[in-house]
């Protein structure tokens, strides 16, 4: 070993050492944050995401254009690391290469994929340094924390390939004999453009780039725990112990102990949060995909998801320190908290839970578990809530629905139409084959309940052996939980599952969104195991099977149509083609528009998360906004399949054009109803 192998070896220690020290401490302030079990089950899908999402990049290349860039970025660091490794332990041990290990074959096209890489690489850390530079991308302005840290990293990144290069390059003038045309075609040609240096001045130049390298790529190791990118190392653990996202998992708010001997419920500052979500801190790129997709964003509210995840880092990097500390004695040196101090009741309260920001991030960030973690806090532990959710809060406790109704008129609808309740079959030792779980907004809401006859009407044409619990249903609970009421969601849903129970149902169909995921998705939580359908699949399926007398009207006029995709339909329940196909195979001929956010990419109704009882006091509400992009399709009508979305949509349509009605699939089928 050469005194210039000993001083880089020595360096690489201590280089990894500080490395490992950093490591060690962002450890140590996840370890603050609450237990979470959940991490490491269904090992098989954790690897699926780790692979579609992590490896293959597949949510970023939602977006066009920096997609393929930062794709590009990712996959040749990624493929260059090797060439880190081999570089670095031959700086250690001379003569040391890959060549010992892998056949010959192998390891020049190890040596090609070096330098290619390392060419789209610079292409692409150019193209984003142009970017960065010329264009002003809305969702990268605002409330990055780091401004000039992109600059920097990209920078850096593109001195490394630079460095390399020239480390390549001028090995080649000054030692010919080990130029390798074929296996290293681009340091090759830069070779040749340079060849008129002498052999000793290229040595020298090869030399100074070898240590220029090697020192960027250990300095750069070390920059990344204080910088933003560290979602470098970050970003792949937390895709692989994110939520899995399995049948039933969507969406699913995490189970709370109401009976633990515990003096704080949810989360008021980041020790209170889980140590996955302080680790969704670290992973953030701050790319603002999330932010750019929130309704409530959008349209001007304070809301930003992005600002949420960024202001749980920037406390924790506070908050952990003083926890730590053995004399600390928990006690806060900074005053702030993060609920107050960094994020505000108005920020939270805008949240639909839509889960558009969680489908948008590309490293699989929850943000709508914090914001319910800080929601449940200001509910449970501080009575902090708008005033205008008491109403409902207490309508749900006394009568079991958000509205003041007589839980008595909940069957009303069905008068005349001979369809029994569950107590009915019971008394008579009969049973349904499938409960119709209706819900409060069909049951008690004039527009909604045209839904719940047009579906009732469908099964009953199908000859579906069904029934409904009438006054012993009682609101599914989504509304509190989504609000942080957790004590209020959990009596109704205890209260459900008993009813549920008492009958052995086990099938299930509903026309709410809503209702079809509290039901098959948190339930179980409380032993409440059902197969739940939403009606949209179900009134498929019939109509698949033939079941469904329909007219056959042949010379009607052509129906142009639009689609409005519910969040907890879409996003929470992936049921996207089950409401299309159904408008397909009822009318003879239909024109179905897409609105510009359609699919997975759906805009909110603004209903979600509570929101259909609180008023939305900032910018333009978010109802508006989804009916100006309904109306600016052309369609004359405008589908649904969720009556907070019926609500919503058809108050804001109506107030613009009111030729242009709103409809629930079921109504346009239960319309040709032979």
């Amino acid at each position: 070993m050469t005194a210039s192998n000993g001083i880089f070896a020595l360096i690489v220690v201590a280089a990894a050492g500080f490395f490992a020290s950093n490591v060690q401490r962002l450890v140590a302030y996840l370890r603050i944050g609450r237990l979470d079990d959940s991490r490491w089950d269904d090992v098989p899908r954790r690897v699926a995401n780790l692979l579609t999402i992590g490896i293959f990049q597949r949510k970023i290349f939602r977006d066009p254009i920096a997609g393929p860039m930062h794709a590009a970025i990712f996959w040749g660091f990624g493929i260059l690391s090797a060439g880190t490794v081999e570089f670095i332990a031959a700086g250690i041990v001379p003569g040391f290469s890959f060549a010992r290990f892998m056949p010959q074959w192998a390891y020049r096209f190890y040596l090609a994929n070096q330098d290619l890489w390392g060419a789209l690489v610079i292409g692409a850390v150019a193209f984003a340094l142009f970017r960065r530079l010329t264009h002003r991308v809305k969702r990268l302005q605002g409330a990055e924390t780091h401004a000039n840290d992109p600059l920097l990293i990209l920078s850096w990144i593109g001195a490394l390939m630079v460095t390399m290069f020239i480390d390549q390059a001028f090995h080649m003038v000054a030692h010919p004999e080990a130029a390798t045309p074929f296996y290293r075609p681009l340091s090759y040609a830069l070779a040749t453009m340079v060849a008129f240096v002498p052999a000793n001045a290229a040595a020298v130049i090869s030399e100074i780039g070898w240590w220029a390298h090697g020192l960027l790529v250990l300095g750069f190791l070390n920059y990344l725990p204080y910088s933003k990118h560290l979602h470098v190392v970050a970003s792949l653990p937390n895709v692989y112990l994110s939520n899995t996202n399995g049948p039933g998992q969507v969406g699913v708010i995490t189970y709370m102990d109401l009976e633990a001997d515990v003096e704080q419920f949810g989360a008021k500052d980041v020790e209170h949060l889980s140590w996955k979500s302080l680790m969704d801190g670290f992973a953030c790129t701050e790319c603002g995909r999330c932010t750019a997709v929130c309704p409530a964003n959008t349209t001007g509210k304070l809301l930003s998801p992005r600002k949420i995840i960024v202001n749980v880092r920037e406390r924790l990097e506070i908050r952990a320190p003083e926890v730590l500390m053995a004399d600390g004695g928990g006690q806060k040196a900074d005053a702030r908290l993060l609920l107050d101090g960094f994020i505000t009741e108005q920020e939270l309260w805008a949240c639909t839970t839509c889960r558009a920001c969680v489908q948008e991030c590309p490293v699989s960030i929850d943000h709508v578990s914090v914001i319910v973690e800080m929601r449940r806090n200001l509910v449970l532990s501080e009575s902090r809530f708008p005033e205008e959710v008491m109403p409902a809060f207490e309508s749900m406790e006394q009568r079991g629905s958000p509205w003041a109704f007589d839980p008595g008129d909940r069957g009303k609808w069905s008068d005349g139409m001979s369809i029994p309740t569950m107590a009915e079959l019971h008394a008579r030792g009969e049973t349904a084959d499938i409960l119709y779980f209706v819900g409060c907004m069909g049951s008690f809401d004039d527009r909604a309940k045209k839904t719940t006859v047009a579906f009732a009407k469908i099964m009953q044409a199908a000859g579906v052996n069904f029934a409904i619990l009438g006054r012993e249903e009682k609101c599914n609970g989504d509304p509190a939980r989504r609000m942080g009421n957790e004590y209020l969601y959990q009596m109704l849903a205890r209260e459900n599952v008993e009813t549920l129970e008492k009958y052995k149902v086990r099938t299930i169909v509903t026309a709410c969104p809503h209702c079809m995921h509290q039901l098959g998705s948190e339930y179980p939580q409380f032993g409440g195991n059902y197969d739940v359908i939403h009606h949209s699949t179900f009134i498929e399926h019939l109509m698949a099977q033939g079941r469904v007398p329909l007219r056959h009207d042949l010379h009607e006029a052509v129906s142009t149509f639009t689609y409005h995709d519910s969040c907890y339909l879409g996003r929470y329940n992936q049921i996207y083609e089950a409401p299309r196909e159904t408008l397909k195979r009822a009318l003879p001929v239909v024109n179905l528009v897409e609105m510009p956010r359609s699919g997975d990419r759906g805009l909110c109704c603004g209903a979600g998360g509570g929101r259909m009882w609180m008023e939305e006091s900032e910018g333009k509400r978010i109802n508006a906004e989804r009916a100006d992009e309904a109306l600016a399709t052309g369609a004359g009508a405008v589908a649904v399949a969720c009556p907070f979305c019926m609500t919503m949509l058809h108050d804001s349509i109506s107030a613009r054009d009111e030729t242009v009605k709103v409809y629930d699939i079921a109504e346009v089928v239960a319309d040709r109803l032979a």
